[in-house]
């Protein structure tokens, strides 16, 4: 099967009976080897020395005292966020759970960046022997912003990052750059759009982000990301549920909605409360989508039987902001689950 997503750390952990990533020495150390962390030129000797202990021994307990006889101000920040988020990972054991948590406690302050590695390599290991190039392609969507556009009728998604790179020197590069800075007009940039025919290019630099994917509803890239979605829950719950796209939600017994990003939520609440949307509004939203639990006992007793819509939209800047954790932790379990 095609290897991908190579620099996500994913090989650096062991995957245990139920499915889950464990957490191992190896995983921790390759925190400790951030450039945030690595000790620099100007590093003090208690900070170089605190580095080589967690190095050899990567779960040592390292004291808020340890942390403040640091030199510098900026070291000691950057040691507490990686050691608390490092004692999370520890505690719950496996990547899942760790991620579970995260969500489940109030005023958590880990930072979006390791949340989005933990996203990434889950996936990793869900899509793990999958040789879809469009399924792994659309996981991006969970762990990285998506710059949204309209193109000939396409509802476009590219990876946010990387279009701000390119449209700084039209994907050249440093020559690019040159260009910009002479004043000159660079070539229009232009990214693959990968559907069913041509996504094996993916393969062929599957951790540059630099391919776009057409959102348009019943497309191909949305059959994907559902199929993706539904791999999501299955991954944490064991529970089967499909999810299809929808063009609009007619239901006069509606009773549970998830948005998969903050702007859809808002969205979603107002159509339930009857609200109509204004055409900005509705520009906004991307797309809609149907899940239904295969067993129906997972589900509340006044939410069984019924379908749970989820939605998809753009902020005011057009970037995509997905959510997977609304997927998880907003499903409406009965008491049993």
């Amino acid at each position: 099967m095609p290897e991908f997503w190579l620099d996500s750390g994913y090989r650096l952990l062991d995957r245990t009976m139920e499915g889950e990533l464990e957490v191992t020495d190896d995983f921790l150390r390759a925190y400790f080897m951030r450039p945030e962390i690595e000790p620099v030129g100007e590093s003090c000797d208690v900070e170089r020395t605190l580095h080589e202990s967690l190095m050899i021994e990567p779960r040592r307990d390292v004291s808020p005292e340890n942390i403040e006889a640091l030199a510098d101000p900026d070291a000691q920040d950057n040691y507490r966020v990686l050691i608390e988020f490092r004692n999370k990972l520890i505690e719950a054991g496996t990547l899942e759970k760790c991620y579970i948590t995260i969500f489940q406690s109030p005023n958590t302050q880990t930072p979006p960046l390791f949340i989005n590695q933990l996203v990434q390599i889950i996936l990793r290991n869900i899509l793990d022997g999958s040789s879809d190039a469009l399924k792994v392609k659309i996981a991006e969507i969970f762990f990285r912003e998506q710059k949204i556009s309209l193109n000939d009728g396409n509802v476009l998604a590219a990876d946010a990052e990387t279009i701000n790179i390119l449209s700084e020197n039209s994907g050249f590069g440093a020559l690019g750059q040159l260009i910009v800075e002479a004043g000159a007009t660079p070539r229009t940039m232009e990214m693959d759009v990968l559907d069913r025919e041509n996504s094996d290019i993916y393969w062929e630099r599957p951790s540059q982000f630099d391919t776009a994917v057409s959102l348009n509803n019943n497309g191909e890239a949305i059959d994907a990301l559902c199929r993706v979605m539904e791999g999501w829950v299955f991954h944490f719950y064991k529970a089967n549920v499909n999810i299809q796209p929808m063009s609009e939600i007619n239901d006069d017994k509606w009773k549970w909605h998830i948005g998969l990003d903050a702007v859809s939520t808002q969205i979603l609440n107002e159509l339930y409360s009857g609200e109509v949307l204004d055409e900005i509004t509705q520009r906004k939203l991307l797309g809609l989508f149907k899940m239904e639990f295969e067993d129906q006992e997972l589900i509340r007793p006044d939410i069984a039987g019924r379908p749970i819509y989820l939605g998809m939209a753009v902020n005011e800047d057009n970037i995509l902001r997905f959510k997977p954790q609304n997927l998880l932790t907003n499903l409406p379990f009965s008491d049993s689950v």
